[in-house]
């Protein structure tokens, strides 16, 4: 070991390390086999101490020792020994003296933790470990502090648009709600599983007051999400707005089963079928394609067939093209008049449908009225699976909670003492 004792050393470092009065470099050491150097900081003592809670001036009563990990310098690990005063102050007993190079309990320096945040926003947690030679643990020690730090920074302001919507954790049904404000495109919070139960303890946390300043709730056709809306949001029948995108998915299950069912029976009559390998021309929205291009005019002969597929088809593009209306009293005549075709339809499937379409049509209607889809919530879902993905799933809830806020909460993650 050798210990470089130049002013210009000292200089270096207190200019990399932002070291300035009352606290001093005393030595700068090396350890060229391990690799390591070792800058020794102490408190000033010529400077008259002060208690960090009230502010007087105090006696040093003793020191504690804190090693800090810090930037790498070259090839070099960094570490600051930081020899911390304890001060005794006669208002407040005996406390140690805050320091401004990390936050409290933590063994980084705050420009090492926030080097970590920037990597973890586009690298997994295990790829950082290695780049910043971590264990998997302190690196995720160093996004849940970033996370802790976001929500307490964050303002409180008056929720106007929501959506709400589940994500899957695991398989077998283990899912979370995911709670966004679409003010912003924000993750507002992450609540275990998809009861009703969850969503109401987390609406009832706010006044009653804000909660009545909501225009609007974006959410798919869940029951669970709709009881606990209307158990505590006192406008609820006016706000809460179903998503076309999950409306449109019902009525493509429904051609696509009755496809399958057509499919099955042509083959078992006649050993051939006109819906061989036609699955995704049905389920395609003709009005965000070509249909005259030579690749689409066969298929659409074969809706022109008198066969349930095809009526099923007819029904579903119809549907699509009743979500953009102004006057509210044309979009029910529009909606009702669909109904009734598919009441008259015959295809059991369709049918099912449309009791589905009955049971939640206010829904429909106030998503109609307000504008509002649920297409930013779905957006968000993809990303979270993207996350899920690059850490190769998770195990823990609380984990998976806190990567979906450090990607997708819009927080302000820095530690303090930057």
């Amino acid at each position: 070991m050798s210990v470089e004792t130049t002013d210009t050393t000292y200089q270096l470092y207190r200019d990399i390390i932002g070291v300035h009065s009352p606290w001093i470099i005393t030595a700068v050491t090396k350890a060229e086999t391990e690799r390591k150097i070792t800058v020794r900081i102490e408190h000033d003592r010529s400077i008259v101490a002060h208690c960090p809670t009230c502010g007087q001036a105090a006696k040093v009563h003793d020191t504690r020792t804190r090693v800090l990990r810090y930037l790498d310098t070259c090839q070099y690990e960094t570490f600051l020994e930081v020899h911390v005063p304890r001060v005794k102050c006669s208002v407040d007993g005996v406390i140690q003296m805050d320091i401004p190079f990390a936050e409290k309990h933590s063994r980084f320096t705050s420009r090492f933790e926030m080097a970590v945040v920037v990597w973890l926003q586009s690298s997994p947690i295990s790829d950082v470990a290695s780049n910043f030679d971590l264990s998997w643990d302190e690196v995720d020690g160093i996004m849940q502090r970033a996370v802790r730090r976001g929500i307490a920074r964050r303002k409180s302001k008056t929720l106007e648009h929501l959506g709400i919507d589940e994500t899957s954790f695991q398989k077998r049904h283990e899912y979370v709600t995911v709670v966004l404000d679409k003010s912003n495109g924000s993750v507002i919070d992450v609540l275990d599983g998809r009861k009703a139960e969850a969503l109401a303890y987390w609406l009832k946390a706010h006044k009653t007051e804000d909660l009545a300043q909501i225009k609007s709730i974006s959410m798919d056709m869940w029951d669970p999400f709709i009881k606990a809306v209307r158990e505590v949001v006192p406008n609820w029948e006016e706000i809460i707005a179903f998503d076309r995108f999950h409306v449109s998915k019902c009525f493509n299950d429904a051609v696509d089963k009755t496809r399958r069912f057509e499919h099955s029976r042509f083959l078992k009559e006649t050993g051939r079928s006109p819906l061989d390998k036609t699955r995704f021309q049905w389920l395609y929205n003709s009005g965000n394609i070509d249909n005259r291009c030579n690749n689409r005019r066969w298929f659409l002969d074969l809706t022109r067939l008198n066969i349930m597929t095809a009526r099923a088809w007819q029904i579903k593009e119809a549907a699509s093209t009743l979500w953009d209306y102004s006057y509210m009293g044309v979009a029910k005549k529009s909606w009702k008049a669909l109904l009734s075709w598919i009441c008259r339809c015959r295809i059991p499937a369709m049918i099912k449908v449309g009791k589905t379409i009955k049971n939640y049509f206010w829904g429909i209607m106030n998503a109609i009225r307000l504008k509002e889809t649920n297409g930013m919530a779905e957006s968000k879902n993809a990303r979270i699976q993207h996350i899920k993905r690059m850490a190769c799933g998770f195990r823990n809830r609380v984990r998976f909670r806190v990567a979906i806020l450090f990607h997708l909460g819009n927080l302000d993650m820095s530690p303090s003492t930057i």
